[in-house]
């Protein structure tokens, strides 16, 4: 789950992070209150959207007076910033800024630790830092045992080249991150500006995290920062039946066991469908996971299924846990329970444990919609073929 600004702000000083007072407002006038409220000389009014180059975009915009907040969020607010509309802002107080810094802690899969990065050259996107500023950009590998305690604090702002006069205050904000980054369990801490004051302090001017869903039930506070008005419907109803579903814009469903497996089919639907008219490419991610049901089986179809841009379903299944007989079932019982809304052909690869079951399973049932393949190559290509035709008769 991604945090707007201001929730990182709150999840920030909740954890000691220096941060500078905000309140959020989704009206003008409110925005208007909350600068009379925070009784600053300036203000930042700033879009609160789960995505980035919002300044770019026209969405951070100072402001002197109350009058002149209730004007900017009155200009940001409806503000369509890459796909993401401005529906709140944040007025926050403003800072006299004398330097720049880039931070985050993000979890590194390849390597199995958490990497820290960290730049004097702050304020700009990181990509952008990463390919203009290479040798700026320090990168450090951090012990998740450990964390970013003060130790590896002290040797990452040495590596980066702050000052003497500033290293201890600098390591002591980015513990107060390296916390909040552990016991948030978050995949990711932001800060982009970290900045100096004029009066010398160090402040987390913006912040962006992640925190991983795996870690839900053991942070019942989430559910209140959770934006579902945002969600797509689908993900929504994926959620409530405790699937590990994502949205995308193809038109070939994808359904599999195992993230792995699930990632490699979409790989093989999209290079299938290259050479298409029309070039489908997947419309979801759905893992069933590998001890999945027939009746998770069938709440995954039944879901792709209501995509009305999806055109065809591709069942990618390596029977180890989840049979193949399950599988089988939940394919039947779906096409059963759906009826005649189910009017989408259905491209079923299986293999692995109780295959010929499955296979038998299918074949006795004979419905007009599933098409059986051998191959994962064979039924990716099947499924795109099948999509473009649908594509084409549009």
């Amino acid at each position: 789950m991604d945090l707007y600004e201001y929730q990182a702000r709150d999840l920030f000083e909740a954890n000691g992070v220096p941060v500078l007072r905000g309140i959020v407002a989704s009206t003008p006038a409110q925005a208007r209150e909350a600068a009379e409220q925070l009784g600053s000389e300036v203000v930042v009014v700033k879009a609160q959207v789960k995505t980035g180059g919002r300044g770019k975009a026209g969405g951070v915009k100072l402001a002197k007076s109350p009058e002149e907040a209730e004007e900017r969020a009155s200009e940001i607010l409806g503000l369509d910033i890459k796909g993401h509309v401005v529906e709140k802002v944040m007025v926050a107080e403003g800072a006299d800024i004398a330097e720049e810094y880039y931070f985050s802690l993000l979890l590194d899969r390849a390597n199995r630790s958490y990497l820290a990065m960290c730049s004097l050259a702050g304020g700009m996107d990181i990509e952008a830092l990463a390919e203009e500023h290479p040798d700026e950009l320090v990168k450090m590998p951090v012990d998740p045992r450990r964390g970013l305690d003060m130790d590896a604090a002290d040797e990452l702002v040495s590596l980066v080249g702050f000052s003497a006069d500033d290293r201890d205050e600098v390591a002591r904000v980015l513990t107060l991150l390296g916390k909040t980054y552990a016991e948030s369990d978050a995949t990711l801490v932001e800060v982009n500006p970290l900045v100096k004051t004029g009066d010398g302090r160090i402040l987390a001017l913006d912040g962006k995290v992640s925190l991983d869903d795996n870690a839900d039930f053991r942070h019942p506070e989430w559910e209140e920062w959770r934006d579902e008005s945002r969600d797509d419907p689908l993900e929504l109803r994926a959620r409530e039946k405790g699937l590990n579903y994502v949205k995308l814009d193809g038109q070939v469903g994808v359904i599999g066991n195992g993230a792995g497996l699930v990632m490699s089919t979409l790989d093989v639907v999209a290079y299938a469908g290259e050479d298409l008219p029309g070039s489908p490419t997947p419309a979801n991610f759905l893992d069933i996971g590998g001890g999945a049901s027939a009746q998770v089986m069938a709440d995954g179809l039944d879901i792709i299924l209501s995509d009305q841009q999806v055109s065809v379903v591709f069942v990618n299944v390596f029977g180890g846990i989840t049979a193949c007989s399950e599988v089988a079932k939940g394919i039947r019982g779906a096409l059963m329970q759906l009826g005649n809304r189910a009017s989408k052909p259905i491209v079923v690869r299986l293999d692995g444990n109780a295959v010929d079951v499955g296979l038998a399973m299918l074949g006795e049932y004979d419905h007009p919609l599933v098409t059986i393949e051998k191959t994962m190559d064979g039924a990716a290509r099947r499924a795109a073929e099948l999509a473009s035709a649908a594509m084409e008769g549009k």
